[in-house]
Parts: C-alpha cells; structure tokens; sequence
C-alpha cells in the first residue's frame, strides 16, 4: 500500500519502483537470505514437499484414519484403495487448474510493475481476508466449548460447523474477488492512469563527436 500511494503521487519511475516490489514485507527482513538461495527452478520442489508436510497434514490423518477403519471392517484392499485413488486424482485436477491459472496471473503481472502493484494489491487483500474468514470461524467454533453458557442458536451452529462448508465460501471468494479486479481493471483504464503517474526518465540526447568521420 506505501508503494501503492508512493506510485500514484508520482515519486517512483518505473526502475525505482520495480526496485521498491523487490523489497517485499515485514518477513522478508527475517527470511530473505534464505529466499534467495532458491536460484532454480528444481529447488522449488523440495520447497514444496515440505510445504506440503505442514499444509496437508490434517487432511492427510484423516485420510489414513478412515483407511484403516475400513481395512478393520474386513473390506478388500481393492476397494479400500479406491479412497486415496479418488483423493489423488480430485488434488491433482485441482493443483493442476491451480497451476495452470496462476502461471497465466504471474505471467500478465510481471509484465510490468504498475500491473504487479495491482496484483500484490488484489491476491494479498483476498488472502487476508479468507484468513480472517477461516480464523473467525474456528474461534467461533472453540468459544461455546471453552466458555459456559453460549448454547443459544448461533453458538451452536458455530461450534457445529462443517468446515468443509468453508471452502465454497473461499471458492466464491476467488471467483468474485478476480472477476471484480479484471473489470475494474479494464473498465477503468487502471493501466493507463497508474502509468502516467510514473515519473518518465528524460529522453537521450544525441551528442555528435566532432573527431568523428559521421
């Protein structure tokens, strides 16, 4: 957002402003050295295996848990195998639209600062705000089990909430949230009035050397 205002007063030119976006946040401070070392593209992937230890862990007990009660009720090991099968396949489709989609985002926002401005501004508002939306939910949740006498309607539609419910909510969140930002965007000719903002460098000028045959 300081970017963001700075950009729109007219303080950077496009160089001083890529070279702001490259000073990222607060936890950049902390962790950047180690950002840093990641220089190809295979290193990515144990960034993401471990990522995903952390990330799918409940999902993943879950899974296993309900593995082994069907493997306890005498069920065949084919049929049991169909559960993980289906679960892999449904992460796969959807990482794979995921990736699909975001290489397309990252694509059209590095193109040039004033669109990664809009983006930062656009993903991180919608990731606050599902972060917020989740958290508001599990502490809701937890309130009428750790405080007596919250057992009206609402305390108990809360703390009986279905989770999973949560992820249409986040689904329409996304879908909203990108389709409000592209039209506002094009509609408002976003682009062309952030960029005349930018200070624009003064143009060469060429200088005729006197010794010179030309």
């Amino acid at each position: 957002m300081r970017v963001f205002r700075s950009m729109r007063r007219g303080t950077y030119d496009e160089a001083e402003l890529e070279k702001q976006l490259q000073n990222r946040g607060l936890m950049y401070r902390f962790f950047g050295k180690w950002m840093k070392s990641i220089t190809r593209e295979w290193q990515m992937y144990p960034v993401g295996v471990v990522f995903g230890m952390g990330f799918d862990t409940a999902t993943e007990v879950a899974l296993l848990a309900t593995t082994a009660l069907l493997a306890s009720q005498h069920i065949p090991f084919y049929a049991i195998l169909c559960l993980p099968v289906l679960f892999t396949a449904g992460m796969s489709l959807m990482d794979t639209i995921d990736g699909v989609f975001m290489n397309f985002a990252y694509s059209w926002a590095f193109f040039n600062p004033v669109r990664k401005v809009y983006y930062n501004l656009a993903i991180t508002g919608l990731s606050v705000s599902i972060c917020f939306f989740i958290g508001t939910i599990e502490v809701l949740g937890i309130l009428p089990m750790e405080i007596g006498g919250l057992h009206s309607g609402f305390w108990n539609y809360m703390a009986g909430f279905d989770i999973n419910k949560a992820g249409f909510v986040i689904v329409g969140m996304f879908i909203v949230t990108w389709g409000g930002a592209l039209a506002f965007w094009k509609f408002g000719h976003v682009e062309e009035k952030w960029s005349a903002k930018l200070k624009h460098p003064p143009p060469a000028v060429a200088t005729i050397d006197p010794e010179s045959p030309n």
